[in-house]
């Protein structure tokens, strides 16, 4: 199977989006797939103009020449798509909204276009998992869809994300050990058995300390960063 992998995080590899990502996609390699990540920080991808030249002037082909002419095909092609964002604002990043926008050639009146699953990998700096509803909705719009052969084949979502990290400094590794375990693990079952599992989405994103001790750490964490910024400043 063909996945093709879109990561919106401006922080690319070094990002929290990644810490989860990574391992799911090798879940996938590990069974076989053909795995191509593409970052958004890295591309050309200018808004959508909206003229719907794409479905009744030149149906299918885009006016707008940028990066997308080399995704479009991609993504065309692609069995898997997933989709990977941090939330910094009830919703994915922008630049990977422009690609999603972008989609549109595919799209039209006579398209063809194959059956195709969608998979949302994000994190967020917050406790709470409803951070994530309004991607999941955008996600299942776009792919709760059977009848035209589109399939939502599941999320993988870790809130808290920031405190993955400070964990890993603390050498507190056995929880986030556990988690990436079952990222690689849901990528694995995606491609064996087209969805992921409902314990492993679970499992990912499993509660790593108590709300309040979180939020305790997060207040810290600010501190440091607003001393850093204030010492820079000066």
């Amino acid at each position: 199977m063909k996945v093709l992998a879109l990561n919106g995080s401006p922080h690319m590899d070094e990002g929290n989006t990644a810490m989860i990502l990574n391992p799911f996609l090798e879940g996938m390699k590990d069974e076989g797939c053909d795995v191509e990540v593409f970052y958004t920080k890295k591309l050309s991808i200018n808004p959508c103009n909206a003229d719907m030249s794409c479905w009744f002037v030149n149906p299918g082909v885009c006016a707008l020449k940028d990066d997308m002419q080399m995704l479009l095909p991609k993504i065309k092609d692609a069995d898997i798509i997933v989709w990977a964002s941090p939330v910094y604002y009830s919703g994915i990043t922008g630049p990977l909204k422009n690609l999603m926008d972008r989609q549109l050639p595919l799209f039209g009146a006579s398209a063809q276009v194959k059956p195709q699953k969608g998979v949302l990998v994000s994190t967020c700096g917050d406790w709470n998992l409803s951070m994530f509803e309004p991607l999941l909705m955008q996600m299942k719009v776009l792919y709760d869809r059977p009848q035209e052969g589109y399939v939502f084949a599941g999320s993988l979502l870790r809130p808290m994300a920031d405190g993955m990290r400070e964990m890993m400094k603390a050498g507190e590794t056995k929880l986030i050990d556990e988690v990436l375990k079952a990222a690689r693990e849901a990528g694995r079952r995606l491609a064996r058995d087209g969805v992921i599992p409902d314990e492993l989405q679970k499992q990912v994103s499993r509660e790593l300390m108590p709300k309040a001790a979180y939020y305790r750490a997060a207040e810290q964490m600010m501190e440091q960063i607003k001393a850093a910024a204030k010492n820079k400043k000066n």
